[in-house]
């Protein structure tokens, strides 16, 4: 048995690693590679017959990633979105259920069959997304915040959901599980608070020993949350709740990451053997589902998000994230099947739009912002609840685009140099902190042309955007080159290669961040050394600003 296991495992990672350098020879996503590994070891040569076991390693994946997740996820920066989450994400799962339901009802599917279709497309795969956005580094965006709470909510919603249907429906389930939550949390709260740590500085000695500790923190929250009756995966999350803020997180985080990367690798394989066959009369049914996963969801998730008053970007960017069905789809379909409310050809609907959804969303998010660029913002403004700016013709010197992460600093500069300043954001969060405060900040996105026409460019004598993203910048020095030759302009740009085309365009200098920390670090290490005593004066002013910045955001 050992080793059929080991022969399978082996297989399948040397076949997979074989389609990921294909796919990285092309610069396509690693994740449909992976899938296609599944498919031909699965399905179609049927090397891969040990289906239980990879099941088994693939949970663990979804596991280890939550768990990582937990521990990067400051959930206090997600305060911000947790309205939209809540009260949108509950809005989105039931208008998504209703219309599928009524949907699979009139094209003759039974009852349960439409319920449990109904419940799968309403909810977006937390796995998938949530690893593409912590490679890309977009989980602290602001469209990263609004998914992660999504996601989050979803799947609080799809385990209720599963339970439900095992049990059935009545207010004493509801109650179960409202009581049995609360454990799990208060659980996770007092080893947070009083347990772990004082446990983290004595294993902290030895990093072996951390990195184990950790792996157990993980695993004793997913068996707890499986004896409430909650997925492990969940539980997972908790415990990754429980060691954010330590000081070893990072360390934790470090050692952890690789052993996600294996195990997502045997999740996405696994996806890929759980495709079967499907009949010709499924066809149409099965197209019926995509159209609902990849144009009907992104459209309510779009119009929800931005009847909240987010601008199309975030919204737009939002939306196209959450295109795909759940993870938790395999669960509940087997579930389905297991207590015979699905037959097997609906089960293996629920399967391949599952797979192929999931395996799509790393081209969505690769193609995220050409995506938006097609589909005109003039058109999906439209569309959006949009809040109306500030049109008061106040003078202004400077225009700062952003001010999260990088524009807060640029901001406090600007005012020490007495440069009546104007800041331009997205997040309706931080124009409301910044008018509260007494600064002069608009609702807008320059990737919408119409923005300055409420804006006298003409007279701005400095433009700073943090905006990374190429052709909103090149339309914004357009714009205010053509209104003024004079005025500078700082673009930021994340590669050398858009720093060049910014450079092209006119900018008069392109911020490229990963350069510019070097740069800086550079400066510094001249002017201390070999003095390396004026470090402790230095290090104190920085922990102060960074205290600083930490109590804003907060």
């Amino acid at each position: 048995m050992i080793d059929l296991i080991f022969r399978d495992v082996g297989i399948l990672l040397v076949v997979a690693t074989f389609f990921g350098f294909i796919a990285r020879a092309f610069r396509q996503p690693l994740i449909p590679a992976y899938v296609i590994t599944g498919l031909l070891l699965g399905p179609v040569f049927n090397v891969i017959t040990n289906h239980d076991i990879l099941t088994t390693l693939s949970e663990m994946g979804i596991a280890f990633l939550l768990f990582l997740v937990g521990m990067e996820i400051d959930l206090r920066k997600l305060r911000s979105v947790g309205r939209v989450a809540i009260i949108g994400g509950l809005a989105k799962s039931i208008l998504l259920f209703s219309v599928g339901f009524l949907s699979l009802r009139f094209f003759g599917f039974t009852l349960m069959e439409a319920v449990y279709i109904g419940i799968v497309l309403s909810f977006s795969s937390t796995m998938v997304v949530v690893k593409i956005l912590s490679d890309r580094r977009e989980l602290d965006t602001l469209q990263g915040k609004l998914i992660v709470g999504y996601l989050l909510f979803e799947d609080l919603l799809a385990i209720a959901a599963l339970s439900l249907l095992t049990s059935g429906i009545h207010a004493g389930i509801l109650l179960s599980l409202l009581w049995k939550a609360a454990l799990l949390v208060f659980a996770a709260l007092v080893c947070h608070r009083f347990l772990f740590p004082k446990l983290f500085r004595f294993a902290a000695q030895s990093t072996e020993l951390l990195f184990v500790f950790a792996l157990s923190i993980c695993f004793l929250f997913a068996l707890l949350a499986g004896l409430l009756g909650f997925s492990v995966s969940i539980g997972a999350f908790i415990g990754g709740l429980v060691l954010a803020n330590l000081p070893y997180t990072f360390e934790v985080i470090s050692k952890v990451r690789s052993v996600r990367d294996f195990f997502s690798t045997l999740f996405f394989v696994a996806l890929g053997t759980s495709i079967t066959q499907i009949s010709s009369k499924g066809i149409l049914a099965l197209l019926l589902l995509f159209a609902a996963v990849w144009v009907l969801k992104p459209f309510i998730v779009f119009f929800v998000t931005s009847f909240f008053g987010y601008k199309p970007r975030p919204s737009f960017l939002t939306a196209i994230a959450l295109a795909q069905t759940s993870e938790f789809s395999f669960i509940i379909a087997a579930q389905g099947l297991l207590l015979g409310h699905l037959t097997q050809e609906t089960f293996s609907l629920i399967t391949v739009v599952t797979v192929i959804s999931m395996a799509a969303t790393s081209y969505f998010l690769h193609y995220q912002h050409a995506l938006f660029s097609r589909f005109c913002p003039n058109v999906l403004a439209r569309l959006s609840r949009d809040p109306q700016l500030d049109s008061s013709k106040n003078r202004y010197d400077a225009l700062l685009v952003g001010h999260d992460r990088m524009g807060y600093a640029i901001l406090k500069k600007l005012e020490k140099l007495k440069l009546r300043t104007l800041v331009v954001d997205y997040n309706p969060a931080i124009v409301r902190k910044l008018q509260s405060e007494g600064i002069a900040c608009i609702y807008g996105d320059i990737s919408e042309s119409d923005l300055f026409d409420h804006l006298e460019i003409d007279r701005l004598k400095l433009v700073i955007s943090t905006s990374p993203h190429l052709r909103d910048n090149e339309l914004l020095i357009a714009k205010v080159k053509h209104a003024n030759p004079q005025t500078k302009i700082f673009t930021t740009a994340l590669t050398a290669e858009d720093a060049i085309e910014l450079y092209a365009a006119r900018a008069d200098y392109v911020i490229v961040p990963h350069f510019l920390g070097g740069d800086q670090v550079s400066i510094l290490i001249e002017r201390l050394f070999p003095d390396f005593e004026k470090l402790i004066s230095h290090r104190s002013r920085h922990l102060k600003e960074l205290q600083n910045r930490h109590a804003n955001a907060s």
